[in-house]
Parts: C-alpha cells; structure tokens; sequence
C-alpha cells in the first residue's frame, strides 16, 4: 500500500498547457478546413457581385440566364428574351457566364 502512495504522489500533474493542446489542435484543424475556405468563398463572391456592369450575362441562382440591363445597389433587372425584363436582388446572381466588352473612347 505504502508503493502505490508513494507511486501516486510522485507523479506528475498535467498542466493546464497539457490539456489545452488537443482543444487548440482541434480549433486549428477547424480553422484551416472549414472557416478558412468559407471566407475565401465569401470574398471571391463579394468581388464577383460588386464587378457586375451592364451587358453581363449572367446565371441566377435559380437557373434563370439573361443580360443585365439595368443596375442598382440591392437589384438587378435581366433582359431574358426581347420582350421580357426580370427583376432579381443582387444576392440571386450565381456566376457571370460572359462579360459586356468594354468600350474605350480614345
């Protein structure tokens, strides 16, 4: 009996640092897989719809394609066909399929 106290006292305590690697090992792990990459998402698709111009065509989230004919702030209103105008929130556009050519006027 006298062994096992003896055994039991003279070991060490983990210390706090000790039983705080796994947790920030697993926020680190978290990080870089997960928070990371979305924040990469995040900023490629703000660039994306702050580029937006007239002309674009466009997809929607939906699926719907059109040409932008006219752009503000929160909306966007597609020309689908020669007749039909649409109106989306800047939020629907999923990609932009071909840009409007610039015009330079030298």
């Amino acid at each position: 009996m006298s062994l096992w106290l003896a055994d039991a006292a003279g070991a060490p305590t983990n210390s706090i640092w000790g039983m705080a690697w796994p947790i920030l090992l697993m926020f680190a792990v978290f990080y870089f897989l997960l928070i990371r990459p979305q924040q990469k998402k995040q900023k490629q698709r703000t660039a994306l719809l702050s580029q937006l111009k007239k002309g674009d065509k466009i997809s929607t989230i939906g699926g719907m394609h059109g040409i932008i004919t006219e752009l503000t702030d929160d909306t966007v209103v597609l020309r689908v066909n020669d007749t039909v105008k649409l109106t989306f929130e800047r939020s629907a556009i999923s990609s932009v399929v071909s840009s409007a050519p610039t015009i330079s006027k030298d």
